[in-house]
């Protein structure tokens, strides 16, 4: 290219950035779509293009933090846009999440239609377009790696792909349905959430057993399922208490549900012991976004007079705001009666003392009843302890006699935690991997 084409081509460039810079300063509604780590690595690379310094180093610098930031997701530009407008909250998608597109303020869509247009020009701004812009204004025999990966609709969920339209202010009626039925946010984004600091946190990586790895307690697993599916239908699900012995499944059955019915829009949002007396809180934020919530609470008692007590309680029973039909809890515990008691907490006939300290003490073992489903987990006998070890070896192929692998699965009960689907669930892997160290060196041997 000789000096005036280059010259020219500069101009053109510098242009096409002002414009774009112009356009992410204009949005109205959609700004935190560009206050991502990417998209901010995108705008200092328009600025770093606009202002090249004299050895072009700053814009080069800019050119690979962008680079940088877009393999660390692991997403085109394009899709990494795209994902960031289906999960943004903003004053549109909060409202159509709730209502009607018809029944959403005029200035509202208008607003909506402006910020569509503008991130569509932004979306056709390709890492390929960036990449030749460096080149022309650092004066590179070549363009710079461009960062490219085969294009994936995100989800499974997705049914709005933008591109599709030719232009974006179009699909704002569609974008409003797609928020109504998927939701926004980390509630969109992620299955399994916790409470943590005052804050929702999305948990990238849940835990991935399935209803299929556990047997041994299948009246309370249809139970549960039962009520979850009345959860999932919009009726009214009862809160659940799954109490017993240590190891029985009672967790890994609640985890599992999550596994079985995330594609439906079921969230498991774990709260700790320790967070109970923001329950209330949580709850109303909970109320009337599309998604379903589970409140997992695992290994759950109090000691006397806990604000956290009192917070479930609230929960559980209710005040006069109405209970939210898309929220229910599920709590696990080893102890039958949640609160802790102590003999010296039995009434005596004292002076000073309360006159009806019964009633009290009733109200703290009482407390499980106000569950409205109860489901006891018994310790595991010797042969609902060996239905587990063979239903596990079966599906993990392990290739033992039934009579070595019980004989190896009691010695191991034997010297370990006892029976119980846990114990069993270790024991299994420690076989695996045996087996499986043992057949690698036996190979390379």
């Amino acid at each position: 290219m000789d000096i005036p084409a280059m010259a020219t081509a500069s101009t053109s460039s510098l242009a096409q950035v002002q414009f774009l810079q112009r356009q992410a300063a204009s949005l109205l509604l959609y700004q935190s779509v560009l206050q991502s780590e990417a998209a901010i690595a995108f705008l200092e690379l328009l600025q770093a293009i606009r202002y090249t310094d004299a050895d072009a180093r700053g814009c080069l610098q800019a050119y690979g933090n962008y680079f940088y930031a877009l393999a660390a997701q692991n997403q085109n530009w394009e899709d990494y846009l795209i994902s960031q407008i289906l999960i943004c909250e903003n004053p549109f998608s909060r409202m159509a999440q709730q209502r009607d597109f018809s029944e959403l303020p005029p200035a509202l869509i208008a607003a909506a239609q402006n910020d569509l247009q503008i991130l569509q020009s932004l979306y056709e701004c390709s890492t390929a377009c960036l990449s030749e812009w460096v080149q022309t204004v650092a004066h590179l025999p070549v363009s710079p790696v461009v960062w490219y990966q085969e294009h994936n609709h995100l989800s499974s969920n997705i049914t709005l792909y933008l591109p599709d339209w030719e232009h974006w202010a179009d699909a704002v009626e569609e974008l409003a349905a797609y928020y109504r039925k998927f939701g926004l946010g980390l509630f969109a984004e992620y299955r399994a959430l916790r409470w943590q600091n005052g804050q929702f946190v999305g948990i990238p990586y849940p835990d991935p057993i399935k209803l299929s790895t556990l047997v041994g307690y299948e009246w309370q697993r249809d139970a549960l399922l039962k009520n979850t599916e009345f959860l999932l239908c919009g009726e009214t699900a009862l809160h659940v208490l799954l109490y017993g012995s240590r190891g029985s499944g009672k967790s890994s059955l609640v985890k599992a549900l999550l596994n079985e019915y995330g594609e439906r829009q079921l969230r498991v949002l774990e709260v700790g012991k320790s967070d109970l007396q923001d329950l209330p809180k949580i709850v109303e934020q909970l109320r009337g976004v599309p998604q379903k919530f589970i409140i997992f609470v695992d290994d759950l008692s109090f000691e006397e007079d806990d604000d956290a007590f009192k917070a479930l309680k609230v929960v559980l029973e209710g005040n006069l705001t109405a209970r939210p039909q898309n929220v229910v809890v599920y709590a696990t515990s080893n102890r039958r009666h949640l609160i802790r008691e102590y003999f010296a907490d039995r009434p005596t006939p004292k002076d000073h003392e309360e006159i009806h300290a019964w009633d009290t003490m009733q109200e703290k073992l009482s407390f499980s009843d106000r569950f409205g489903l109860t489901l006891t987990f018994e310790p595991a006998n010797q042969q609902t302890y060996l239905t587990i070890i063979r239903h596990l070896a079966a599906q993990t192929k392990i290739n033992l006699s039934p009579e070595d692998l019980e004989y190896q699965a009691l010695q191991w009960a034997t010297r370990h935690n006892g029976r119980s689907g846990r114990t069993a669930r270790q024991f299994i892997d420690f076989l695996k991997a045996d087996i499986s160290l043992f057949s690698t060196t036996n190979i390379k041997s």
